[in-house]
């Protein structure tokens, strides 16, 4: 079990064990029950998906998690076939062409990101944490600011403090400028602040503010 976290270069901090257990079951709580959830709209969102924009269902992309290990991150196709990859800076802007009309749906309440469960079962992923990213723009990002890398000391999570605090990012600087909100939550985890980004998510996904 992590008991320990690099919030500076060289400089470590200790969570307490409660608050590993916190999270431990908060992780397979949401796991179990995300995955019901799943299976159970899983035929008629995917027959919904495919009559939208015929191929695949799930979409699986690689990204860098906990201590950069590679790992392929889970979500609902929400875009046509063959335009995700479009580029690794080519971030979802505002009614992006790419996104089918059952896709924009899934977005506006993060309903997209469900498949995400398995990776939380898996491990892979928390329900809480920075988001994960891709090896390439790690690589950029990191040469513009070295302490980027230190978004990788915690298992990257499905929502964030970085996600409700923030809008979405369409370029490196956007990215950039989220990191302190990553790097703010690396170092102040506890209990109160899990539950109020919790809280903030549910109120995101009611809103429907997701791009």
């Amino acid at each position: 079990m992590q008991t320990e976290v690099e919030v500076e270069h060289g400089t470590t901090m200790s969570l307490p064990p409660l608050y590993l257990c916190w999270r431990k079951f908060m992780d397979i709580t949401f796991g179990l029950c995300g995955t019901v959830v799943l299976l159970l709209i899983l035929p008629a969102l995917a027959l919904l998906i495919y009559l939208d924009s015929p191929g695949p269902i799930f979409y699986s992309q690689e990204r860098l998690g906990y201590r950069g290990k590679k790992f392929y991150m889970l979500k609902f196709r929400s875009m046509c076939p063959n335009t995700e990859d479009a580029g690794c800076g080519a971030w979802t802007a505002k009614d992006d062409l790419r996104v089918t009309r059952i896709g924009r749906f899934l977005r506006a309440i993060h309903l997209d990101e469900l498949p995400q469960v398995f990776n939380i079962l898996r491990g892979e992923m928390s329900l809480i944490g920075p988001r994960p990213d891709l090896e390439e723009n790690t690589a950029k990002l990191e040469k513009v600011n070295p302490l980027y890398c230190q978004r990788q000391a915690i298992k990257p999570g499905l929502t964030g403090w970085t996600q409700v605090k923030c809008g979405y990012g369409t370029t490196y600087m956007d990215e950039l400028a989220k990191l302190p909100y990553d790097l703010y939550y690396i170092k102040h985890q506890s209990f109160m602040l899990d539950i109020d980004i919790i809280l903030k998510t549910i109120v995101e996904v009611v809103s429907r503010h997701g791009q």
